[in-house]
This record gives structure tokens, sequence and C-alpha cells, in this order.
């Protein structure tokens, strides 16, 4: 066999192995590209090149599992959203709500300012009480009014003890407290009126202003040092010192006296008379009727006297009483 009969003969095996095998080749090429078509229908890849083409990331991952990242992510982005919105909402109506608790607060300020004055209030009335007790207590029980009487008792339930009045309520018990002491007043008033010729015929000023040289009562006597009872004051006054009448009243006696020298003596009614004593001159005359704060004479030394002063002396139903008992000022 030659060379060119061994080379034919080989060429037309290898063209008839071609043969048979190229059906099984063309099959498994085929069904390799089934296989990459359905990978590829599943899968998402991501590509990340530069801007010269060269590709720098190259992702790949399942399409279920991007549709589930791409669910999620819509989710968070929506919750978020609402959120905001929320928020948004919450912080305008924070703003409406602003001005209304800033006049809450006014109001409660307002309410408590109300509530310390209420108080201060009721306790000035508190004190009135106690000095309408006062006033009265000269004149007697029976003259002073009668107070509504609450003869009732029981003890409260401890919520209504630790409870705070209303102001409504705090009102309506000024209120009552002050109609109470109202009525005090306006009875007072009354009695005051029925009283008035009394009190104007009491010597409740002093005659002449100065130092007292002796008080109303004993004393060692300035001539022969021995005790004695003195029946007035003596009121140390420059001579000439105008002496006036401490009330209304009329001159029963003008003129000279052993004891006090130039005198003048007024009866005020009610039994009740005043002396003065020393005077250097006598102003009135006696069956004269004056008037509270009328001159009645000028201080001196006249009588049995040390020096210039004026002996002033209150007589009720004809005995001796300590002026200063009738003085107002």
């Amino acid at each position: 066999m030659t060379a060119r009969s061994a080379r034919a003969s080989v060429d037309s095996a290898r063209a008839a192995l071609l043969q048979r095998a190229q059906p099984s080749v063309r099959a498994a090429v085929t069904s390799r590209g089934a296989i990459s078509r359905v990978d590829h229908r599943r899968r998402l890849t991501v590509l990340v090149v530069r801007g010269d083409g060269a590709r720098v990331l190259r992702v790949s991952f399942p399409r279920r599992r991007a549709l589930v990242g791409a669910g999620a992510l819509a989710f968070g982005v929506a919750l978020l959203g609402a959120l905001v919105g929320d928020w948004w909402a919450l912080r305008q109506r924070m703003l409406d709500v602003a001005p209304l608790l800033a006049q809450l607060d006014a109001e409660r300020a307002t309410i408590d300012g109300f509530h310390r004055r209420v108080a201060e209030l009721r306790r000035e009335v508190a004190s009135w009480r106690e000095l309408h007790a006062r006033i009265w207590e000269p004149f007697g029980p029976d003259m002073a009014p009668l107070r509504p009487q609450r003869g009732m008792g029981g003890a409260r339930a401890a919520a209504e003890r630790e409870a705070p009045g209303s102001p409504v309520d705090e009102l309506d018990l000024l209120a009552e407290q002050v109609r109470q002491e109202g009525e005090s007043l306006r009875a007072l008033d009354r009695l005051i009126g029925r009283a008035r010729k009394a009190l104007a015929a009491l010597p409740s000023r002093w005659p002449v202003r100065g130092p007292v040289n002796s008080e109303f009562g004993h004393r060692a006597s300035p001539w022969s040092g021995e005790r004695e009872f003195h029946g007035g004051i003596d009121i140390g006054a420059p001579p000439g010192t105008p002496v006036r009448a401490p009330a209304a009243g009329t001159v029963v006696f003008a003129g000279p006296q052993p004891e006090y020298g130039l005198t003048v003596v007024l009866d005020h009614g009610q039994e009740i008379r005043t002396v003065y004593g020393h005077l250097s001159r006598i102003r009135v005359q006696e069956g004269q009727r004056v008037e509270r704060g009328a001159e009645l004479g000028l201080t001196g030394n006249t009588g049995r006297s040390s020096g210039p002063h004026l002996h002033y002396e209150i007589l009720v139903q004809g005995r001796p009483v300590n002026p200063r008992a009738y003085f107002w000022d």
C-alpha cells in the first residue's frame, strides 16, 4: 500500500467518524443552549462598567430574591412616608394647641391669684369680727347683734375635708361673711346714732397740751410732803396758753376759788362736769353755752399753785374720776 492510498483511507475513516458523531454533538449543543436560556431568564445580573467600557463589577442573583428585595424596599419607603406624614400632622397640631396651652397657663395663674386674694379677704373679714366684738363689749352682750346659730354636728368624709372649695363656693362663703359683718356695722351705726348725744357730751379731748406734772390719785403733797388725794391732773403749760372746752356744755361757775384760784366749771349733762383751775384769765360767763373747742380762759398760776399749769378735773355724779379714761386723742 502506498502512502497516498493510506492517507485516503484515514481521511475517509475520519469523515465517517465525524458523520456518526455529528448528531450527538448537535443534541448536546442544543441542550446546553436551552439550559443557558432557562438560567438567564431566572437570574438578574448587575454589571458596573467604567467610562472606557472596562467591566468593574458584575453581580448576579435570582430574580425572585430581587422581587422580594424590591417589595421590601417599597414597603419601607411607604412606612417611612407614613411616619413622616404622621409626624408632620402632629407637629401642626402642636403648633395649633400651643396658644391654647398658654391660655390655660394664664387662666391657671389667674385662678391661683383669685384663691390667694379670697383667702386674704377672708382673713381681713375675720379681723373685722374680732374688732366688732371689742367694740360691742362695752355695751354688753344684750346689745350686740345675734349671729345665726348652727347647732349641727357630724364628721365629714375624708375626701370632703381634703377637697378644696371651688371659686363659686369661696365667693359664697366670703359673701356670707361680709353680709354678717355688714349687719353688725349697721346695728352699731344705729346704736351710735342713739348714743351720739351722750358721746358728744363726753370730755374726750385735752383742754390744753403739755406734760402731766401730777397724775390723778394719791400723791405726796407739794406743800407738806404728806400723802394726799389728788382729784385731777396737773398739765404744765406756759402762762397765757388758751384753755379749750373738751366737749359742749354750760358754764355753771366762773370766778375765783380758794384752792384753784380763777376757776371755770362746765356742766356737760349726763351728770358729767369738768373743772379748770389756776387760770390767769376767764373768757366765759356763768350760764353761757359753749361748744367743743371754745376758749374758756388762759393758763396761769392763781390759787394754791407752785407754778404755771392747769388743774383739770372730771366729776361724774359729783365724784372725781381719772381724766385719762376719757381722752380719745
